[in-house]
């Protein structure tokens, strides 16, 4: 008896025979299907399954039907040709007992041959012939010169590109001008996988066909395949074959041969290319196989290199994002200024409530400083190096305000041209402060507040849910139980938001603290400046003490900076500083000696408000934007305010 090659069997490797150039045993005898049988180990066991094949496979003699365990000694017949199964060489054939086939072969098969020609062996295409090295099996280099010099076009093609879409065009123009192929695509999964993937995870990057064909993907049996094992796979004539048929789409393309390669790198996979051949005189052979696992392994590296490089930029931008941070929050303490009996019991209750993960509602006057109370919740929790993000919720529309909440999908409306990640997501592991929360619209406030409840939310535009883990510290200066009288706050959301609540008092109940609050913003805008100013004069910080400051620390603030802009000398005259005049002095001012006594009668917050607005609007003759600089808040803010109050300029 005549045994030509030896082949090994690895548990957990599938071992198939067939006439088509992509088994692992390929046997060329006419008797024999493309794709014939399969050879596998289960729970211990070796077995062989037929794979649908026109004239059977024989063990023993014996038809196989479905699967069937083969053991010591049996003989599998595929065609003319016989083949024998061993755990030991020696006692099958003597003349092979002495060949080294592998230090520790699990089991073999014997090629017993009774025909002329024997079969052809193809080399393992799990390794790129271009890298050098040993290949597991002698490959003969059809194409080197040609080859390599579209390799090389390739790669400097591969190096301009700046993304995945250029990257895979430049792969796809390379591969079709270098094989037989007509048709390609690229799929990438939507991460790297070290583990198999599932089929339908990938998406086509980039397609091309000589006609406005559309692309039919190598379904589940290929491609799932090339995911598990990682090795190219070159089938030919699909249209014959009836396992190809019936798992794959490739009729619908006409195609006479395919190769599904895969995109692998540091053991990781992160997509296939598919290739296809519909011309019969032009079909795919071993060369463009291993040509295209080629290319297939150099565009995982430029892929790898390219994320390593978006990686970095997010982590240079997150850098630079937690440095302008920290800068901002080294003034954070120094800016909650004031020994006064108010600052001193507001600077306590921080102390207590920062620990907590609770929900935090700061109420007040506009310009009292409801952000540094904020800040400085932040800074004293556990989540001080985590993310502190702000967001005005009056400041955009309802529609915007929700895309801006919890971001957006591409394409989700007109000049979503990119994936947005919204507020929620950015303060992860951090705190969200949302100011002026009570202009929030009933529709999104629903959204709100299960996310506030721990449930996920989902972009505008998407349906992959989207958990969080963040605190929320609210702020408003609006009358939100009047605006839950009259529904146009949840009631629900109130009770949420309002489970720890600061009231931060406005300047005038503090008057105390200006000295030092005007000595500070003193001192910061010189050195902003450059300007040598020392302090104030005694009739100056008169003048200060004297103001009943309606647009509070802000209007302070605002009012400091402008003293050290017009200021001559060494220290800031009284002249020097301009008030708006709507805060004079008044004798039934609220302070503590008379804070059981109030000018304004029994009216509620939102109309005193609404009466003092319309006065300084009075005062300016309408003017807007000097209105809105004496009340210490923005233009939109006015607006939006006479918007909600329903008043207009009376006509003169």
């Amino acid at each position: 008896m005549k045994f030509g090659e030896v082949y090994r069997l690895v548990p957990g490797q599938v071992t198939r025979l067939g006439r088509a150039p992509s088994n692992e045993i390929i046997i060329t005898d006419d008797a024999c299907s493309r794709n014939h049988c399969e050879i596998f180990h289960r729970e211990g066991t070796w077995f062989v399954r037929d794979l649908k094949s026109r004239n059977g496979t024989l063990i023993d003699g014996e038809l196989l039907e479905g699967e069937a365990p083969i053991r010591q000694g049996q003989k599998l017949q595929v065609g003319e040709c016989e083949l024998v199964f061993t755990h030991d060489l020696s006692e099958v054939s003597p003349e092979v007992a002495g060949e080294e086939v592998d230090e520790h072969p699990t089991a073999t098969l014997n090629l017993e041959s009774t025909q002329d020609p024997e079969p052809t062996i193809l080399g393992s295409v799990n390794r790129n012939p271009y890298l050098g090295g040993e290949r597991t099996k002698e490959v003969e280099p059809y194409r080197p010169g040609r080859e390599l010099a579209q390799l090389y076009r390739m790669a400097l093609d591969m190096g301009r590109a700046t993304n995945a879409q250029q990257l895979a065009e430049a792969v796809l123009t390379g591969l079709t001008a270098g094989t037989p192929a007509d048709i390609a695509a690229l799929l990438l999964l939507p991460q790297p996988s070290s583990s198999p993937a599932d089929p339908a995870d990938l998406r086509v990057v980039a397609f091309r066909s000589p006609t406005n064909q559309a692309y039919q993907p190598v379904s589940g049996g290929l491609s799932s395949r090339v995911l598990k094992d990682w090795e190219a796979v070159l089938a030919s004539d699909t249209d014959e074959d009836s396992l190809l048929r019936e798992r794959d789409s490739l009729g619908e393309l006409s195609a006479k041969s395919v190769i599904c390669a895969p995109i692998r790198h540091d053991r990781k996979i992160y997509g296939l290319i598919h290739l296809y051949s519909t011309n019969p005189t032009r079909e795919l052979g071993g060369d463009d196989l291993q040509y295209t696992l080629a290319v297939a392994d150099q565009c995982a590296g430029a892929l790898d290199q390219m994320l390593r490089q978006e990686r970095l930029a997010e982590g240079l931008a997150k850098l630079r994002d937690d440095n302008a941070k920290l800068r901002e929050q080294l003034g954070i303490e120094s800016d909650l200024i004031g020994n006064s009996a108010q600052m001193a019991g507001l600077k306590q209750k921080i102390g207590r409530i920062a620990p907590t993960d609770s929900t935090a509602l700061i109420r007040g006057e506009s310009g009292v400083g409801k952000e540094l109370v904020a800040r400085a919740i932040h800074l004293s929790s556990h989540r001080r190096n985590g993310p502190f993000v702000c967001m005005n919720c009056a400041a955009l529309t309802e529609t915007l305000l929700e895309s801006e909440l919890f971001g957006h999908e591409k394409g989700s409306f007109t000049g979503a041209t990119a994936r947005k990640i919204g507020k929620f997501e950015q303060a992860h592991r951090g705190t969200l402060f949302l100011d002026e929360v009570g202009e929030m619209g009933l529709a999104i406030q629903a959204k709100f507040l299960r996310v506030l409840e721990g449930h996920p939310f989902e972009r505008v535009g998407g349906s992959t849910p989207v958990k969080v883990d963040v605190r929320v510290v609210a702020a408003t200066n609006r009358d939100l139980e009047s605006a839950v009288e009259q529904g146009q706050f949840r009631k629900d959301l109130y009770f949420r938001l309002q489970v720890v609540e600061l009231v931060v008092e406005p300047l005038r109940q503090h008057p105390g603290d200006i000295p030092l609050l005007a000595e500070h913003f003193l001192k910061r805008f010189t050195a902003k400046t450059g300007r040598e100013i020392t302090g104030f004069t005694l009739p100056a910080m008169e003048r200060l003490l004297a103001y009943d400051w309606p647009g509070n620390v802000r209007e302070l603030q605002n009012t400091i900076e402008r003293s050290v802009v017009l200021c001559t000398g060494t220290q800031v005259e009284a002249e020097e500083i301009h008030l708006s005049g709507l805060g004079a002095s008044d004798p039934h001012r609220n302070d503590s000696s008379t804070a059981g006594a109030s000018p304004f009668g029994d009216i509620t917050l939102e109309l005193l408000e609404q009466q003092h607005i319309l006065g300084v609007l009075d005062r300016t003759n309408w003017n807007k934007s000097q209105a809105a600089q004496i009340l210490g808040i923005e233009r939109s803010t006015l607006d939006r305010k006479l918007k909600r109050y329903r008043v207009s300029r009376p006509d003169r």
